[in-house]
């Protein structure tokens, strides 16, 4: 046998059981030896055993050999032969006793025999056999293995089956299967986190994701992210937008908007009080703040719709509200109205099942599904009641005893669909059709469409549903949702949109041919929706739920389509289809701007909760892409507007959702290993998982008072003493005067630096939403560009040019402020997630203007300062590790845990403890963060959305010059290229 053999041999066998080898003289056996065997009890041959068992020879190619002894004579490892001759110090036994001998053998056997039958791993018996051995037939059938594992392979099988039994209680995959069943694990799962009508058809498609207490959709499965963008560009994106809250209020008019006022401001745009809002036509959308608080303590924007006039007091009013900022909007409505009385406890009761309208038609459809032994009522129905903000225990609706306004919660009540694109009119058209009249009942004990034939009886209102229904029908000659006034509400009555399904998926397309009277689609696209079309009996409540409870089932519809003499043709139901009430609201897309105008407009459609399949699967089958929280995400970027609740940090829900993404981040961080993550201490960047909003905006206020001549107001030592480094401490803060404006007072309980860990609060700084002077910012951004564009800008806005006499009283009333701004790439680069805004030194502007395909500089490699002290704290670990492991103490001192915890918190590459000025630490000063950024496909380039400070960005703006107005410098968290980027605000 060869060396490298001899080597494998004993690789292989070195933790096999070493057997007994007794050294004995030469002798007839070949190797020299003689093959007695001692006494069980001899101890000479039981060490001389161990010696021979432990004396097994290491191969290494630097072991020498004796002189004579060839390979053959070479001792082999543990368990293997000892070959040639050997020096025997012992002599061997000359007789054993066979008795003692047999015994230790048995037992030896036995104990091989039992490690032999006991299975060392969690595997199947069949799938313990050699590769060569392993069919699929094995696995089922018990006889196929060999048959000394038969035996405990049937003992699997039947471990198998009890636990199945248990599992399944007796019961067979097929009962397990029964409608019965299904709904009741469908209703069990919905605990924690609720459903929407449409999760089904979602968690099929798309990748779920549970949030603000519900499971929703986050993104396809499938490769779509152009194709997303193509639908919303070019045909029609379907969103299904149910998880957002309907507070209702009602009372009368004045009591509503007297208390309403007090929470919002006419500064930032329109209010609750607006004519064209009030009157219903239109929907509105402002935001929030806590009473009487403005321009602090934000809540969040909002959108809002009147109830139309119908001759009475008393007024209705929808207010939709993301889920993660209900709960603040909520008490702040209750707390302003009083409404501390719960009027009604949200109990949710199964809704029955749905009754059939006609005698002949229940018995055409077969026999019913065996009741249970209890009653009707031990059928488990699928609970389409509630919401993921609210325990099912409590109130959903208060009264004010003082004013008599009543607040109602109506989520998941209204369910609600948006159509994103050009051709939402053409989808909208083909799937809905205006409902046909009805003056008789279809059945005189069902309560089926007994409201809408009631409405039909009123000459009025059928002259209404004909308008209502012309003017539906025009939307189809509109090239572009845009055409429409923002924000028009249109109500109206359709039929069962399951009648008008196609066979196989059609993609909706406009037929501008069918309309020739272009008088009245301009008409429309210039005064809009008549103010009585708005009307819609979605706002009763009594009529939502008859339309909910009375509802065909699909299993009715099917077999109604089946028993059809021509297959595939219209199925028309007559007075047994049912009356729907919808509510189409437009949503006038991108509005700010000069570029791309009226991008992303479309429809919502609300519907009465129930129906969210029976028009869902329709609007499918038309063509429509559907998208999910990413793709509402991309939607809101590319349109240029704040997220909700991503781009809201002065708001309870924006600063909740930063601690999440800085800690989801920070553990993305920990796990990679150091050799393969960025070191943002060497990188210069100090928070590169959350944006420290308030310290950006403090640093600013006491940079600027504390730089000398560039300063806007007069240099004093008091303040650059408190804005200086080393005290650490500003002792100005904010507060809030009678004209909405900020002041300093007195605050020395915030520190400077904070922790970086922690959302500062919202106190700390604000969000400017005042349109004026957003305008007049917006016209400073500009660079002088032609015929002196931004002049012309600015004295057609109004605006007075930047001086220092303007800019002093804006510095003193928003002195912690930041600005929601966009960025555009100058040349390539693709921006971040909280990359750094920084502003260009006079040397980058003039090389820029040397060179236009400059780049941009680069941030010197700073030095890491806390690698000696992680370092530092490893050592100590391995050595408390150590001394614990020859000590075997339990546990150290308290007094050293304590000590030990501060330097446990270091993490390579981070910045720890308080941060230093940021604004300060880099070659370029920091003016804010991104907080969405990424390759543009609308525009071609990369754009970025943020927030900059607002004294930084007057201090850059005064200092630029004309032609190089609102230029800055972009940079990654983990790159140390900056980029020049064009800074732009768009009111």
């Amino acid at each position: 046998m060869s060396g490298s053999k001899e080597k494998k041999r004993a690789k292989k066998m070195r933790n096999q059981p070493a057997s007994v080898t007794l050294a004995a003289e030469p002798g007839p056996f070949s190797g020299g030896g003689n093959r007695a065997c001692p006494a069980p009890g001899d101890v000479r041959s039981e060490q001389q055993n161990s010696s021979n068992q432990s004396s097994g020879p290491s191969y290494r190619r630097d072991q020498c050999f004796p002189r004579g002894q060839n390979r053959g004579e070479r001792g082999r490892g543990r368990g293997g032969w000892q070959g040639g001759s050997q020096s025997v110090s012992e002599e061997m036994p000359k007789y054993i006793t066979v008795s003692a001998f047999a015994e230790a053998r048995a037992a030896e056997i036995k104990a091989m025999l039992k490690a032999v039958s006991q299975k060392s791993s969690n595997s199947l018996v069949f799938q313990t056999l050699p590769r060569h051995m392993r069919r699929r037939a094995m696995s089922h059938n018990v006889k196929r293995l060999p048959r000394r594992l038969q035996e405990m392979a049937r003992k699997e099988a039947e471990k198998a089956v009890h636990q199945r039994k248990e599992q399944s209680k007796t019961k067979c995959r097929k009962a397990r299967r029964r409608h019965v069943q299904l709904v009741a694990e469908f209703n069990r799962r919905q605990r924690k986190n609720i459903w929407l009508e449409t999760h089904i058809w979602h968690a099929k498609r798309f990748h779920m994701v549970k949030k603000w207490g519900y499971c929703l959709g986050n993104s396809p499965t499938e490769k779509c992210y152009r194709a997303c963008y193509r639908a919303m560009t070019k045909h029609c994106l379907l969103q299904d937008l149910s998880y957002y809250c309907c507070l209702e209020l009602t009372g009368r008019e004045n009591e509503l908007l007297k208390q309403l006022a007090r929470i919002c401001s006419m500064d930032t745009g329109l209010t609750f009080a607006e004519a064209c809002c009030l009157a219903g036509r239109f929907e509105g959308s402002l935001d929030l703040y806590r009473a009487d608080r403005y321009p602090e303590a934000m809540l969040g924007p909002v959108t809002f719709i009147w109830k139309p006039r119908d001759g009475s007091e008393e007024r209705q009013l929808w207010i939709w509200v993301h889920p993660a900022l209900k709960q603040d909007i909520l008490g702040e409505l209750k707390a302003i109205f009083q409404c501390s009385e719960p009027e009604e406890i949200c109990i949710p009761e199964p809704v029955p099942p749905s009754v059939p309208e006609k005698k002949d038609v229940v018995q055409s459809l077969g026999k019913r599904r065996k009741e249970d032994k209890e009653g009707e009522k031990a059928v488990p129905v699928k609970k389409i009641i509630g919401d993921g903000t609210r325990d099912p225990l409590q109130a959903c609706s208060w009264l004010s005893p003082a004013t008599g306004i009543v607040i109602s919660d109506r989520s998941m009540e209204i369910l609600r669909y948006r159509l994103i694109g050009p051709l939402a009119h053409c989808v909208l058209t083909d799937t809905l059709k205006a409902a046909a009249l009805q003056t008789e009942m279809a059945d005189a004990e069902a309560e089926l469409n007994s409201w809408w034939v009631e409405a039909c009886k009123d000459s009025g209102r059928v002259s209404l549903h004909h308008r209502q229904s012309a003017v539906f029908e025009l939307l189809e000659g509109l090239s572009s949702p845009s055409q429409v006034p923002p924000g028009t509400v249109l109500g109206l009555t359709v039929g069962d949109p399951r009648v008008n399904l196609p066979k196989k998926k059609t993609k909706a397309t406009p037929a501008f041919g069918k309309y020739q009277d272009y008088a009245k689609a301009r008409q429309l696209y210039l005064e809009g929706v008549p103010a009585e079309c708005a009307h819609s009996f979605i706002w009763d409540q009594d009529i939502c739920k008859s339309v909910t409870e009375t509802k065909l089932s699909e299993q009715d519809i099917n077999h109604l389509r089946a028993q059809l003499l021509v297959p595939g043709s219209h199925l028309d139901l007559g007075p047994s289809e049912s009356k729907i009430p919808i509510l189409l609201v437009q949503q006038p897309g991108r509005m700010a701007g000069e570029d791309r105008p009226g991008w992303g407009s479309g429809w919502d459609l609300y519907l009465p909760k129930g129906w969210g399949m029976a028009f869902w699967i329709p609007l499918v089958y038309r063509g429509v892409r559907v998208g999910g929280l990413q793709e509402a995400l991309k939607h809101s970027e590319y349109q240029r507007t704040p997220h909700t609740p991503d781009d809201f940090p002065d708001c309870r829900a924006g600063m909740q959702f930063a601690r999440e993404l800085e800690a989801d981040l920070r553990q993305k961080f920990k796990r990679r290993p150091p050799a393969k993550r960025a070191n943002y201490v060497k990188l210069g960047t100090l928070s590169p998982f959350i944006c420290p909003w308030g310290q950006l905006t403090k640093n600013w206020e006491g940079r600027v008072k504390a730089s000398g001549g560039h300063s806007f107001c007069e240099p004093k030592a008091e303040a650059i003493k408190e804005a200086s480094p080393e005290t650490g401490e500003l002792e100005e803060a904010m507060e809030v005067s009678s004209e909405g404006t900020l002041k300093t007072k007195d605050d020395t309980g915030t520190p400077d630096g904070g922790d970086r860990g922690e959302t500062v609060p919202a106190s700390d700084f604000i969000v400017l939403r005042s349109e004026k002077l957003l305008l007049q910012l917006a016209a400073w951004c500009y660079p002088t560009a032609g015929r002196d564009r931004r002049l012309r800008l600015v004295s057609r806005l109004g605006q007075k040019q930047m001086a220092e006499d303007v800019l002093l009283p804006i510095l003193s009333s928003y002195p912690r402020a930041l600005v929601w701004v966009k960025l555009s790439l100058l040349g390539k680069g693709n921006p971040e997630l909280h990359a750094m805004i920084c502003i260009p030194t006079e040397a980058d502007l003039l090389q820029l203007s040397k060179d236009r395909l400059y780049c941009g500089p680069q941030e010197p490699r700073h030095q890491d300062i806390f690698k000696h002290k992680v370092q530092k704290l490893k050592e100590e670990k391995k050595k408390k590790k150590m001394t614990k492991a020859l000590e075997d103490e339990p546990a150290s001192t308290p007094g050293d845990k304590e000590t030990t915890d501060k330097p446990e918190e270091l993490v390579l590459g981070l910045w720890s403890g308080a941060l230093p000025d940021v604004t300060s630490h880099c070659s370029r000063a920091l003016l804010g963060y991104v907080t969405r950024g990424d390759f543009s496909l609308a525009a071609g380039c990369g754009e970025a959305l943020g927030f900059v400070s607002l004294t930084g960005l007057l201090w850059m703006l005064h200092q630029q010059p004309a032609d190089r107005k609102g230029l800055v410098l972009l940079r990654t968290p983990a790159s140390l290229q900056y980029r020049f980027a064009r800074l732009n605000i768009e009111v």
